[in-house]
């Protein structure tokens, strides 16, 4: 089962390099093309809330179907509208393009984690998920230092190279869905505690209302950083996320819930990246923890048979408070000071309700 978490770690490294890539880039290329801050921020807000909030209806229908390769392998193709962002002219129909790629996250991510949440039982879903993770990060690195060398030619030019990977990732996929065509009969029923779940989501819903999304803070750094050096300091978070999140993929599988204590901390430092490009090293590990821990939360307390719907729900409570997350940072850019205090009193709340729940007996 390791040799297929590291392929699909390949395929996420492929679709990271790409869409990673050019989400490094959206915050200058948007301030390029004239867009306000505000609008900037609900644009990239939507995206998000579409990308998890269309997981309710995909992890249902996965659920239902019981064929979690077909939503993958969908989700995956709309990955296209990235080097299709080469065509476009004018920031709506950019928009329209960065939504389209954005669903298909939403489209694929449940049935992608069902699949991987299966064949992690045996190694330890921490550091299953936390592998994967790894190897999703190298992709974003490699994605925005490749954008950072495209941009010499231009957004036309490093858009549109992006269909080489995007080729690579589709034959990959395809392949593993050959290798591996019933992912579901490696796993038999785990444990399904709703109750738990339910108190997750609370949980879910307050850490991300005060997390910052990467394209807020780039559009900062668009005011006084070379657009070109820009994916540079996302490379750098996305090290420390791939670096991490084995780590404490290992550690959740030995304390479990006790380890959520440390993502309402890690997000309140990773604001203060508005001040110093440096606090990204937190940035980078809240990431990890977002990545790797709070997805195999879902898989050790959530059934099979229910498990792909359950993704769906956690992915949509976390889709809405990002998408509040980045309208209400646009809102208050460039007050900083009244951005860091929002995020504290969220994840202040956050961290008392992880500490409640890490106090429970699952």
């Amino acid at each position: 089962m390791l040799r297929v978490i590291i392929l699909f770690g390949l395929i996420s490294l492929l679709g990271d390099f790409i869409y990673e890539g050019a989400r490094s880039v959206y915050g200058p290329f948007f301030n390029h093309l004239g867009v306000d801050p505000f609008v900037f921020g609900v644009i990239i807000g939507l995206g998000e809330f579409l990308a998890y909030s269309l997981r309710i209806l995909s992890g249902y229908v996965s659920d239902r179907i019981r064929d979690y390769w077909t939503l993958t392998i969908a989700g995956y193709f709309l990955i296209i509208a990235i080097p299709l962002l080469g065509f476009a002219k004018s920031w709506m129909l950019a928009s329209i393009l960065i939504l389209i790629e954005r669903i298909g996250k939403g489209l694929r991510t449940p049935a992608r984690d069902t699949i991987l949440s299966f064949v992690t039982k045996k190694v330890g879903r921490g550091l299953g998920f936390g592998i994967h993770e790894a190897l999703d990060q190298f992709g974003a690195v490699l994605g925005p230092l490749t954008f950072s060398l495209l941009l010499i030619y231009g957004y036309e030019t490093a858009f549109k190279s992006m269909f080489i990977p995007f080729i690579a990732l589709i034959s990959l996929l395809i392949f593993l869905r050959i290798k591996l065509p019933n992912p579901e009969s490696v796993e038999s029923e785990s444990r399904h505690n709703p109750t738990l779940f339910k108190k997750y989501l609370v949980f879910v819903l307050l850490s991300g209302l005060g997390f910052v999304n990467f394209p807020l803070l780039a559009y900062h750094y668009s005011k006084f950083i070379s657009p070109s050096t820009i994916p540079v300091l996302y490379a750098f978070a996305m090290v420390v996320d791939a670096v991490f999140a084995p780590i404490i993929g290992k550690v959740y599988d030995v304390v479990k819930l006790k380890s959520l204590i440390l993502i309402p901390a890690l997000t309140i430092l990773s604001a203060f990246s508005f001040f110093n490009p440096l606090a990204l090293i937190f940035f980078g590990m809240a990431m990890a923890m977002h990545e790797a821990v709070m997805r195999a939360v879902v898989a050790d307390y959530v059934g099979v048979s229910k498990r792909s719907t359950a993704y769906g729900i956690f992915n949509a409570f976390y889709g809405l408070a990002l998408f509040l997350s980045s309208s209400v940072v646009g809102y208050l850019y460039p007050n900083l000071l009244a951005i860091i205090l929002y995020v504290a009193t969220f994840e202040v709340l956050g961290g008392l309700y992880a500490y409640r729940i890490g106090s429970v007996k699952a």
